[in-house]
């Protein structure tokens, strides 16, 4: 009994004792829940296109930001002497490598792969996981490499403001990321709200057959998408890799987004938020306040957990749908 009291209270009373941590713990848990749910965004926005549950979005994270990293070396060496012109630079040609990738993907797999059964485009984005892994590899090769956050003018430091009776300090690369992933996750929640693209979007989500008989084109409307996921990847890795670095380990942390889905629904947008923010914060009081407790690490399981407890009771996720099937 001691030790379970212990283990369910304790926490409890450190978050009462010490709320300058309680608070500085919540601040680091909302940034990671923002990048989770910025990751979670690129699945809802393909599966809702297409019905394709793109198991490729994770590594795309990692290739967008080692193409940014790579173009900017191979700029540098071409002779661009400034960097901050040579990382925009890289910047514009980033965004249209991630355009011919949406196109070539649209083109050449999903194309061929209409009407085929899910379980088929699932296996489809799987092979295209370990073609990216392969391809950057070759190109970039596997070594870890520093995001060019000061080329980009990321900002760096951090700003400690006195509260409930201690000092909580906010990095200034944690804010400038949990406010452009928030700008980005709400300009395409209007985007695909009150535009034609985005009405052509549900429109193709409800049903492709009778999309296509009202004149929408598909293969406008994945290529869009794919597009939209794409640049959703850019703006993720440079965030994490300026956090870290920009390695193929980034593709683990991409991989937080799953259970991100389970617990907001997989064609919920504000699904994707509120599941982001429940696993970032969830995840950093595990870890802060219980892992002195019953062992360190939780961190990098205790999403999956959550996920699985939502699949037991409520496996449509907070904002999904029920499906009900006639038998």
């Amino acid at each position: 009994m001691d030790m379970l009291y212990k283990i369910f209270l304790d926490p409890f009373v450190q978050m009462a004792s010490a709320p300058d941590l309680l608070v500085q713990t919540l601040w680091e848990g909302l940034v990671s829940g923002v990048l989770y749910a910025l990751i979670a965004l690129g699945f809802v926005l393909i599966f809702k296109a297409s019905g394709v549950f793109n198991f490729a979005q994770g590594i795309m994270v990692v290739f967008a930001a080692l193409t940014l990293v790579g173009l900017h070396a191979m700029l540098r060496d071409w002779g661009v002497s400034s960097g901050t012109a040579a990382a925009y630079l890289a910047l514009a040609l980033t965004v249209a490598v991630m355009f011919g990738l949406a196109f070539t993907i649209e083109r050449l797999v999903l194309r061929p792969l209409v009407n085929q059964p899910d379980i088929i485009l699932f296996m489809a984005t799987f092979g295209m996981t370990y073609f990216l892994i392969g391809l950057g590899e070759l190109v970039f090769g596997g070594e870890p490499k520093l995001m060019i956050a000061d080329d980009l003018h990321l900002p760096r430091g951090a700003i400690d403001v006195k509260m409930l009776g201690g000092f909580v300090s906010f990095q200034k690369i944690d804010i400038a990321a949990a406010a452009i992933a928030s700008i980005m996750v709400a300009g395409l929640a209007l985007f695909f709200q009150k535009t034609r693209i985005g009405r052509a979007l549900r429109a193709v989500a409800d049903s492709h057959k009778a999309a296509l008989s009202v004149g929408i084109s598909l293969e406008q409307i994945w290529v869009v998408v794919w597009f939209a996921a794409g640049i959703v990847a850019l703006v993720t890795g440079i965030m994490w890799g300026a956090r870290s670095n920009v390695s193929f380990a980034l593709e683990v942390i991409a991989l937080k987004a799953l259970p991100v889905l389970i617990l907001g629904g997989l064609t919920s947008i504000p699904g994707a938020i509120v599941g982001g923010l429940i696993i970032g914060i969830g995840e950093k009081l595990g870890e802060f306040y219980w892992g002195p407790l019953i062992g360190s690490g939780i961190e990098s399981w205790l999403a999956y957990v959550i996920a699985l407890l939502f699949l037991l009771f409520r496996p449509q996720g907070l904002f999904g749908e029920r499906i009900i099937e006639r038998i």
